[in-house]
């Protein structure tokens, strides 16, 4: 919960230039406390700045560096699409699942059968996929639009995510280092990956094999922390 919370935190101040910790503390619906705890971590992380009641994001420790969501689809396209295959495997009438903005989720949604489910996502080109389905109930998380990564960025997900029970999170990420830690390259998407991990009774990872051996700007969480992994890594 910590981290989910942290990088809802990150992710309101690189939608504003500054703010204050009692705005921060009302929009995160925390205590002074807890804020000045989570603040004093992300400072010592070189991720913030503090100076007279106020924050600011650091942000050339959040630069942009990812590729634009349809570079992304049309990388690995083959590979991808045989990833979201296999993982129709795992999906089943009347689940709830949650898709991030992924391209191999597209992948995925482009492939789903229009059967009862409940899909929750962040992404702009699944919302468009699922909105042809007539049995499929979609909720999306609204916010700001990302032109860049074709996803919404919302930092108040808490509220959302209460009224849901996730039966099964699927999402891929920007590289998995050595330490098996996963990374994505803006706030807003990791905080969206954090935040689902950790609701999520089952998560799903799909990743293709350019993934492996890299990192980005900012951590998703550890791959201990996933259910199982779709990868076209031969083991």
């Amino acid at each position: 919960m910590k981290s989910a919370r942290q990088q809802t935190l990150l992710a309101l101040l690189a939608r504003h230039d500054t703010l204050t910790t009692a705005s921060l503390a009302a929009q995160l619906g925390i205590s002074k406390e807890t804020l000045r705890r989570d603040l004093t971590a992300l400072q010592a992380q070189g991720k913030i700045v503090r100076h007279h009641g106020r924050a600011r994001l650091i942000h050339t420790q959040n630069h942009d560096g990812g590729e634009p969501f349809v570079a992304r689809l049309k990388s690995h396209y083959a590979d991808k699409a045989d990833i979201a295959r296999h993982a129709l495997a795992w999906i089943e009438e009347g689940m709830c699942l949650a898709l991030d903005a992924s391209s191999t989720c597209f992948h995925l949604a482009r492939q789903l059968p229009d059967v009862p489910l409940t899909v929750f996502t962040n992404s702009q080109p699944v919302c468009q996929e699922m909105a042809r389905r007539q049995h499929v109930r979609l909720i999306c998380t609204g916010g700001e639009l990302d032109r860049k990564y074709r996803c919404y960025m919302n930092p108040t997900l808490a509220p959302l995510l209460k009224a849901l029970e996730i039966d099964l999170f699927i999402f891929s990420c920007e590289g998995v280092d050595t330490h098996g830690d996963m990374w994505d390259p803006t706030v807003h998407n990791a905080g969206f990956k954090t935040q689902l991990l950790s609701r999520a009774q089952q998560s799903l990872l799909l990743i293709d094999k350019s993934k492996f051996q890299r990192a980005s700007d900012v951590k998703i969480g550890n791959l201990s922390a996933v259910t199982q992994m779709i990868t076209d890594v031969r083991r």
